[in-house]
């Protein structure tokens, strides 16, 4: 269930939005990487199956299918913040998922079509509709007490740091 947090009536509200289970979500994502996986084999295939240029073919791929997501991140002492840019989409548009060391945002937007005067129907945007971004952290963080908001199309992660049980250990002499 998503809710939003409202704010004063000048400043536009962020919405709040629920963790997927990472295992489920990984499962919805599988079919957009495999679609990327052929795309990239069909362009080394035209290619005549020239070597060296696999990074390329998987960029173009990755380029044909999804939007690009640009990210920033900052760390505290006690928190990890990430920023993704995620213009155009709402928050039934999106689903995200945190794990101790890794973080998924994936995305599929809806397309709108529209009647020609010729009764034909054409998709107004050809631009990509997915969001595909998975993102390794540097440090471990506590899912259960990470807050995620979509504002202004920013999707926003505060994510707490875990707490870390070293303390008291003491080396055997």
């Amino acid at each position: 269930m998503k809710s939003t947090k409202s704010r004063s009536t000048s400043e536009p509200s962020a919405t709040l939005l629920q963790m997927r289970d990472p295992d489920k979500l990984r499962w919805e994502m599988q079919p957009l990487q495999l679609a990327i996986a052929r795309r990239a084999f069909e362009l080394f295939e035209k290619r005549g199956r020239e070597q060296g240029h696999d990074w390329e073919d998987w960029f173009k791929a990755e380029s044909e299918f999804l939007c690009p997501v640009s990210i920033a991140t900052s760390e505290s002492d006690d928190r990890v913040s990430i920023r993704a840019n995620v213009l155009g989409f709402t928050e039934n548009e999106l689903h995200v998922s945190v794990e101790p060391r890794r973080l998924a945002i994936f995305g599929k937007r809806e397309r709108s079509a529209s009647r020609t005067e010729a009764g034909s129907i054409g998709l107004t945007d050809q631009y990509p509709d997915r969001i595909l971004r998975l993102i390794d952290l540097t440090t471990e963080v506590d899912p259960s007490r990470a807050v995620i908001e979509l504002e202004s199309g920013m999707l926003k992660f505060e994510l707490p740091k875990a707490a870390t049980s070293h303390k008291g250990t003491l080396a055997a002499a």
